[in-house]
C-alpha cells in the first residue's frame, strides 16, 4: 500500500513523538583522527536535547568528549530520523539529581550507581532529517543550525 509523502510539519510531529517515546538511539562518533564508531545507547529527551550516558573511557565516551559532535539515528531504515548534534560533557555528579533520576527511570539504568566511571553527554540537535521512502527525500531537512524549519 502506497501512501503520500508526509509534509514537513507531519515529519516534525512524528520526530518529536519518536524522541518522547523511544528509549534507544544509534550513536555514531569518530575519533579525532577519523576512526568511526557506532553503538546503541539509551537516551532521555527533555524537549531540547538528548541525554545519554556511557563509560568515560569507552571509544564513544572518548570520541564525544574529544570532538563535541555526534550523529544519531532513530527508527528503521524505512522510517529514519537522523540527528546531528553538539555535545556537552557532564560529570556524573554534575547532573542535577532530578535529571539523573529521570534518566534512570526512563532508561532502566542509573550510571550514578555503577563502579565503572561514566559520563553523561547532552546532545543538542543542530540538524534533523526525517524520511521514509525516496519520495520523502525532498524536504527531509527539518532543522538547520539548531532551528526548526517548520
Amino acid at each position: 500500500m502506497s501512501t503520500a509523502p508526509r509534509s514537513r510539519a507531519e515529519r516534525r510531529r512524528d520526530t518529536e513523538h519518536r524522541l518522547a517515546q523511544e528509549v534507544d538511539v544509534w550513536v555514531a562518533t569518530a575519533s579525532p583522527d577519523g576512526a568511526p564508531y557506532l553503538v546503541p545507547l539509551s537516551f532521555d529527551w527533555d524537549g531540547e536535547a538528548l541525554l545519554v550516558a556511557t563509560p568515560a573511557k569507552s571509544p564513544t565516551g572518548r570520541n564525544l568528549a574529544a570532538t563535541g559532535t555526534a550523529r544519531l539515528a532513530l527508527g528503521p531504515t524505512r522510517d529514519v530520523t537522523m540527528i546531528e548534534g553538539e555535545v556537552e560533557v557532564l560529570a556524573v555528579d554534575a547532573l542535577p539529581p532530578q535529571v539523573g533520576d529521570r534518566f534512570a527511570a526512563r532508561t532502566g539504568f542509573d550510571p550514578r550507581t555503577l563502579a565503572t566511571p561514566y559520563r553523561y553527554f547532552r546532545i543538542t540537535p543542530r540538524r534533523v532529517q526525517a524520511w521514509r521512502e525516496a519520495d520523502e527525500l525532498p524536504g527531509r531537512e527539518l532543522m538547520r543550525d539548531g532551528a526548526w524549519l517548520v
